[in-house]
């Protein structure tokens, strides 16, 4: 099985409750299709740059999900069928590039640690300069 990000877009969702039953439901067809969901993240609502049927805006949510390459095109022709979903869009995720940027997250973070440290035993130093004057 491979990895995928969808971005979901719902209309017309007022109310938390309403948006989780509406995503529980899109991500029963992943179910159902034998994948399994790894993470959700609501983006929040926001507006569209331009008008689409007739609608300003939308709730967005990020999902990861696995499932097999051969079942993403039937995936996404069953979401053309549920009503709740206004768009979806589903990418593949590159294993290869989210190594390489966990590893530029942990050097980063390393260097920021690294920082801090050599602030925080700076600071000490040049406490005792300003008592000693």
């Amino acid at each position: 099985m491979k990895k995928y990000d969808a971005l979901y877009i719902f209309v017309g969702v007022t109310k938390d409750d309403v948006l989780e039953a509406n995503l529980e439901k899109a991500l029963a067809e992943v179910a159902r299709l034998g994948g399994n969901v790894l993470e959700k993240v609501s983006l929040g609502k926001r507006s569209f740059s331009r008008p689409m049927k007739k609608r300003e805006s939308g709730v967005y949510v990020k999902v990861r999900f696995e499932l097999d390459p051969l079942k993403v095109t039937e995936l996404v022709n069953r979401y053309k069928l549920v009503e709740e979903v206004f768009r979806v869009q589903i990418l593949a995720v590159d294993d290869r590039r989210e190594a390489k940027l966990a590893q530029e997250r942990n050097a980063r973070a390393a260097r920021l640690a690294k920082k801090e440290a050599a602030a925080a035993a700076a600071e000490p130093a040049e406490v005792e300069a300003a008592v000693e004057a």
